[in-house]
């Protein structure tokens, strides 16, 4: 149970607007429950079996508006012999829509299949899907690339809408959105089924720009934006949601809308890092593209303490070292601090000199040497540079750093499809438990480094803690932080120089499977939560990121969104007053039962 979910990533047509969605027969949105069902209190979904639950005519006549892609949601029956390898894809787990990239968490949740699902190629998909679930009282999923730590991509018994087909990618030289007067920007459209690869090399690879995305390769583009998103390089480029400029959305009622800063300005905002699959279903995003750096790259190396009390003072060393140096645009990823007092160092870079990297850290390296008696290198110094077109190439990876990623291996696979090597322990995991803190960037003083230090290295003792350098934008350009200010996201990230995570996740536990060591996982579980309890001393009352955070948090509110959260819940009671899209908390969530099927 020990292994860590994120092992470094180094190691259309211009839209036509749709005034009106496909409708169904009025037959199929009649619902089925006599009008006394509907009216009881508390309100409830229906479930298969229930009165209320759509006759067979009435699924056919959903499946005739969607063009026959009504689809069963159960996942496939697959080979024993060959069930390891594909549920170990992340590829593959992505192109099942009975399937989802983890499998589930110890006394949360676990990866089941809805029993319909709509494999959505448009908005008008999307529609009839959302007009149907709300005319039945279904519970509605929403999935892209299913990443979901927290199940919100799963729940049984459920109608699924499946984005996954609609991936389509246009460039524009100048956007401007519908409805605005702005100056025009070079951006990129792409369908909410995309992955955040694919855009890269179209993007990057293919036209020579950047566009600020998620760093795993199969993370989904709508999943990360609604949720704030962070790349590589976010004290560079922003959070995702920044770079957002247009989106269309399928909302409760059933209207397609295009929204921006003119048009639905407050539900615009709030899909800027008010959740995902909550205010409706993101169908289409645009996002604005920046210059591409000309070179980018990442670097390694470990060092080893030889006793707790040098282990101490190495991770207060290097705080010091980073507030001089790491704390800027330049700079992102992970620095790990283990049970066995090492610090590993994972990190990217991006825009900076030839020789730069390794200039940059030879102060910290100078330190270490000088201090043999208390600290050794254990894993050489490294950096790799490349031009900055190249990082998303799968070819040039493959000749330049081969042990980097791994290459999709199925017959028939995309040839360019690769995930980072290191993430390809997330593919099926089940987790024990996953938390996280913003690090405010007053912890890197004098004053405060010594507290941050002691207590980074009380929470090791417990697990393995690790500070993401690009999931917080102290460092960031002003341009950068007022374009991220203006999101929905909790505002302590714009003055957070790091996002502490500690996670542990074991082997995948799908249906079929051997089932989770739940004494195990429960054990690591405690564990750190023991050591998220330690690192927050130096931090009390810090929020954390609503997309890698507890399950079980209890103040998920204030600690998701801080001062938004009421504007957050305004947009929700407007755009979708019953409550038709519901994910674990999610803005809206405080109302229902903890599975999302009874109003509380």
């Amino acid at each position: 149970m020990a292994r860590f979910h994120n092992r470094p990533a180094f190691a259309v047509s211009r839209r036509a607007l749709l005034g009106t969605a496909v409708s169904l027969p009025a037959a199929a949105l009649a619902a089925s429950a006599p009008a006394a069902l509907l009216a009881r209190a508390p309100f409830e979904r229906v479930r298969p079996g229930m009165a209320g639950w759509p006759s067979r005519a009435q699924w056919d006549a959903l499946g005739h508006a969607v063009g026959g892609r009504l689809i069963s949601g159960a996942p496939p029956t697959l080979d024993p012999t060959q069930a390891p390898a594909l549920l170990s894809n992340p590829f593959f787990l992505g192109d099942q829509p009975g399937l989802t990239q983890s499998s589930g968490w110890v006394d949360a949740w676990r990866s089941q299949p809805s029993v319909w699902a709509v494999r959505a190629e448009s908005a008008a998909d999307v529609a009839a899907a959302v007009r149907f679930a709300a005319a039945h009282r279904l519970r509605l999923v929403v999935k892209g690339g299913g990443h979901s730590y927290l199940g919100g991509s799963n729940a049984p018994d459920s109608l699924l809408v499946w984005t996954r087909g609609m991936d389509a990618i246009r460039l524009h030289d100048s956007f401007v959105p519908s409805g605005c007067d702005s100056a025009p920007v070079p951006a990129v459209s792409v369908g909410a089924g995309c992955l955040w690869l694919h855009v890269y090399q179209a993007v990057c690879v293919g036209a020579g720009r950047y566009v600020q995305g998620g760093g795993c390769t199969t993370v989904g583009v709508a999943g990360l934006v609604q949720g704030g998103g962070f790349g590589n390089f976010s004290k560079g480029f922003g959070l995702a949601a920044a770079s957002l400029i247009e989106a269309e959305i399928v909302t409760a009622d059933g209207q397609v809308r295009v929204v921006n800063a003119r048009r639905d300005p407050d539900l615009f905002w709030a899909l800027k890092g008010g959740g995902g699959g909550t205010f409706g279903i993101v169908t289409r995003l645009t996002l604005r593209t920046h210059d591409l750096p000309a070179t980018i790259g990442g670097m390694h190396v470990a060092v080893q303490a030889k006793s707790d009390e040098a282990f101490r003072h190495l991770l207060a060393s290097f705080l010091d070292f980073a507030r001089a140096s790491l704390v800027n645009p330049h700079w992102g990823e992970q620095v790990h601090a283990t049970h066995d007092n090492r610090l590993i160092v994972d990190m990217v870079f991006q825009g900076l000199e030839p020789g730069a990297p390794r200039r940059i850290w030879q102060p910290f390296l100078d330190r270490i040497a000088a201090r043999p008696d208390d600290w050794t290198i254990a894993e050489p110094f490294f950096a790799l540079e490349a031009p900055g077109r190249h990082f998303w190439d799968a070819d040039y990876l493959a000749a330049h750093l081969p042990p980097a990623i791994s290459r999709d291996p199925r017959p028939g696979a995309r040839p360019g499809d690769y995930w980072w090597s290191g993430d390809g322990e997330q593919a099926g995991a089940f987790w024990s438990a996953y938390t996280s803190v913003w690090l405010p960037a007053s912890l890197l003083s004098e004053a405060g480094r010594d507290r941050l230090a002691d207590a980074w290295f009380a929470a090791s003792r417990h697990w393995q803690v690790t500070f993401h350098f690009n999931k917080g934008l102290a460092g960031a350009t002003p341009e950068v932080l007022a374009a991220s200010r203006d999101t929905a996201m909790n505002p302590e990230v714009l003055d957070a120089f790091a996002l502490a995570i500690i996670a542990g996740d074991g082997p995948s536990a799908f249906a079929g499977l051997p089932g989770p060591d739940l004494t195990g996982a429960r054990q690591a579980a405690e564990r750190i939560r023991a050591a998220d309890r330690a690192l927050r001393a130096a931090a009390p009352g810090a929020g954390c990121y609503m997309s890698e955070c507890d399950y079980f948090l209890a103040d998920w509110q204030r600690a998701s969104w801080g001062r938004h959260w009421p504007r957050l819940d305004r947009v929700k009671r407007r755009y979708d007053p019953d409550g038709l899209f519901f994910v674990r908390h999610g803005v809206g969530s405080e109302g229902w039962s903890a599975d999302g099927f009874r109003r509380a």
